[in-house]
């Protein structure tokens, strides 16, 4: 599937596409520590591990990703703020799967004759990941541009993750994945007139990869109890259930646009997907997230406001010096709301419940 990855036959019409400049909200490539990995045992958990990795093997999804004659069509329509919206959505989505792929199939590599029940695991992920990024980089070529993905690779800073760490986020991410891919499909399968291209209406099965990933990083965990069960655990599933939530509302709240293209409320969108992930994800970790809270939402919002003057003050014709100091206070803001939303009370998991019991 790494042939799917290469620029197409046809790229000498496509125009490459620059990277999107790095940062704190961009997708992030990641690598762990291999060894320890490798010598993670996981016995405890094999069977329900073994039987995932069984369902990986059909690969359910072989032949789901073709594109079809609807895909011929010209694009010239979505034109204006809502191209370049759009644009960047793929962009974004094909190097989010694309940093997937790099890193399952690394641990896949790095694994292999050590640990083969993970080895395996992470190859057949690497597998629909790759099927995903080469869907996604196609789709931009509709639009006359390109991923290098190969310069991808090498231009892109990587973050260290112990690998408990890397378990939490990828978990968090498939399973987050899952919900915004079928929240979407089931929106447009009620409102057809919203369809504006066809590759939503490919996200029903594709978010069933996204959710089978995420089923293999919940069997690993419950195979590493260390992982889940004591209070530095507590607060590690906290910080990242904040992270990645936070990281996605801000996002999508600055491209509004888009979803507004979809027929969707982007703010309403992201408290439904965030629901029903933090409910999810407390079926593994021993926390949820009280995000029923209004003041959840609130603090949030008074991080995108920031961030809006931040860009402002980026734009503006303000000498560099002066920006430093236009944007601390902003800065402080952000980070404030951070530390009230993490401490928050929160709220205990049905899996831990269900262990007391």
């Amino acid at each position: 599937m790494v042939d799917s990855l290469k620029k197409p036959a046809f790229a000498e019409q496509q125009e490459a596409k620059t990277p999107a400049k790095e940062t704190i909200l961009t997708p992030r490539f990641y690598t762990t520590d291999f060894d320890e990995m490798a010598k993670m045992d996981i016995s405890v958990n094999e069977a329900e591990l073994e039987a995932i990795i069984k369902e990986f093997r059909v690969d359910y999804n072989r032949n789901h990703f073709v594109r079809d004659a609807e895909f011929e069509e010209s694009w010239e329509h979505i034109d204006g703020e809502k191209r370049k919206l759009f644009i960047e959505f793929l962009e974004r989505s094909c190097t989010a799967e694309f940093s997937g792929f790099l890193l399952y199939k690394e641990l896949g590599r790095r694994l292999k004759g050590k640990n083969p029940v993970l080895a395996e695991g992470f190859n057949l992920m690497s597998r629909d990941e790759a099927r995903h990024a080469g869907f996604l980089n196609k789709a931009l070529a509709d639009f006359g541009l390109s991923l290098d993905l190969g310069f991808l690779t090498k231009s892109r800073s990587y973050t260290f993750f112990k690998p408990k760490f890397i378990f939490y986020a990828t978990y968090l991410s498939e399973k987050i994945g899952y919900w915004r891919y079928i929240t979407i499909y089931q929106h447009l399968k009620e409102h057809p007139e919203d369809q504006i291209y066809p590759i939503f209406r490919f996200f029903e099965n594709w978010c069933q990869d996204e959710n089978r990933h995420g089923d293999f990083f919940d069997a690993v965990m419950r195979a590493q109890p260390q992982m889940l069960n004591d209070w530095r655990a507590k607060l590690w599933c906290r910080f990242f259930l904040l992270s990645v939530f936070g990281t996605m509302y801000l996002n999508d709240i600055q491209r509004a646009g888009f979803y507004r293209s979809l027929g969707l409320d982007a703010r309403e969108y992201d408290i439904e997907v965030i629901k029903k992930t933090n409910e999810t994800a407390g079926r593994v970790f021993p926390v949820m997230l009280d995000v029923n809270n209004p003041e959840f939402y609130e603090r949030l919002d008074i991080c995108l406001k920031n961030n809006q003057q931040l860009t402002a003050i980026v734009e503006s014709n303000t000498p560099k010096v002066l920006q430093l100091f236009q944007k601390l206070p902003l800065y402080l803001s952000n980070g404030w709301q951070f530390v009230k939303l993490y401490f928050m009370k929160t709220i205990e998991s049905p899996s831990v419940q269900g262990a007391v019991r």
